[in-house]
């Protein structure tokens, strides 16, 4: 990488960072916690709650893409971190189900993650984009890990309230960091002519990738609304489940360095892919066969971990190549367009998983919605085997 490469790459990696670690601080102790606000007595909503922010995401992804093809991209991540910061301060002074749900659904109305990865894209060439985007899909699952070993004591110490106002001012320093340390946007993107949204839904590659991260949100938000129980099940207190996590998310970045990167140079990305998404399949097999004898006995916490580990190797493999891909594929003059169509797929996911998890545990149990997940994740691993032929990790630069 160049120098403008790496500081574009580790500093657009850190507002990534900022913004999701406030999001993930919230998600292991969300379903426990907003239980005890009037109208938390039913999962469904509690689910729905989770996933509204996914919904407003969803909404607005293409049109912040869109924007930040014609207004520029660091004015609409500015933006969008303004908006995401108030939902959070509203969620904070939430005193009831419908206000935390409220405030969740402003949070995802600042949908700038299109906008960061266009420029992220537009600041680094083909040849060290998967590389860039590995590292905002690494400070992300990092982002994770870390937020497993604070979310229970700072949840202990300042509540689920504490923690959304922690959130709000995560994102402001996010903003600071866009404004002074993220590169200038190249001037060759400034003066492109644009190309809209219509280049961009034609390609039958850039669908398959959009329904691919549909399916892997979907599926891992709808897990975090089990996994937690499993694991109390299996003996360990809630304030001790990051030292399942955090040994399953680190060892899995030694596995996507040492397997994507290697293979990608060789050109195999294709095989990656599709293992990767096999995977992901056995893991949620796995843990439809715990979760079905958790009814006659204790789930076994180093079935569960394992199974973890298997989940985050899958997860950050794919989560490393697909917007890389999204970026490479799609024409330069609509990359924007293209972005914030991955990010709407994958915002409808976020919000599918939440009302899916929660409405499964409602009606079928742990085991309902471990069914659920997996058939969600062979129904795109047939779908990645018909389409992935048109999708190479040697794109052409654009």
């Amino acid at each position: 990488m160049t120098a403008t490469e790496r500081r574009a790459s580790f500093s657009l990696a850190s507002i990534f960072a900022l913004r999701m670690l406030g999001l993930f601080l919230v998600l292991p102790v969300f379903a426990l916690e907003a239980a005890r606000y009037p109208g938390g007595a039913d999962p469904a909503r509690i689910g729905l709650a989770m996933g509204i922010y996914g919904l407003t995401q969803a909404l607005l992804q293409i049109p912040f893409g869109l924007a930040s093809d014609r207004l520029g991209r660091k004015p609409v991540i500015v933006a969008g971190l303004v908006v995401f910061a108030l939902g959070s301060f509203v969620a904070a002074a939430a005193t009831s189900l419908d206000g935390l749900l409220a405030g969740r659904a402003l949070q995802g109305a600042g949908a700038v993650s299109a906008a960061v990865t266009a420029l992220l894209a537009d600041q680094t060439r083909d040849v060290v984009r998967t590389k860039a985007m590995a590292l905002v899909g690494g400070s992300i699952g990092l982002m994770f890990a870390v937020s497993l070993v604070l979310a229970p004591a700072l949840n202990a110490r300042i509540g689920l309230s504490g923690l959304f106002w922690l959130t709000g001012l995560l994102a402001l320093g996010a903003i600071a960091m866009v404004l002074w340390l993220v590169p200038p946007e190249p001037q060759q993107h400034k003066d492109m002519e644009r190309a809209g949204l219509v280049s961009v839904l034609r390609r039958a590659d850039l669908v398959g990738l959009n329904l691919g991260v549909f399916v892997l949100h979907a599926v891992q938000l709808s897990m975090w609304v089990a996994v937690p129980a499993l694991l109390v099940q299996a003996g360990l207190l809630k304030a001790l489940h990051w030292q399942v996590y955090l040994p399953a998310v680190l060892a899995s970045f030694v596995v996507m360095g040492g397997v994507l990167f290697p293979l990608e140079r060789r050109g195999h990305l294709r095989a990656v892919m599709l293992g990767a998404i096999a995977l992901l399949l056995l893991v949620q097999l796995g843990f439809m066969a715990v979760a079905q004898a958790a009814g006659t006995a204790a789930p076994s916490l180093t079935t569960l971990g394992l199974l973890l580990l298997l989940f985050f190797c899958s997860f950050n493999v794919i989560e490393a190549s697909q917007p890389s891909l999204v970026s490479r594929l799609a024409p330069a003059a609509s990359r924007g367009a293209a972005l914030g169509l991955y990010n709407t797929s994958q915002s409808l996911g976020l919000f599918a998983g939440g009302a899916l998890g929660g409405a499964m545990i409602k009606w079928g149990g742990a085991p309902g919605l471990f069914v659920s997940t997996a058939l969600l994740s062979l129904l795109w691993l047939l779908t990645a085997v018909w389409l992935m032929p048109a999708v190479s990790g040697k794109a052409g630069k654009h």
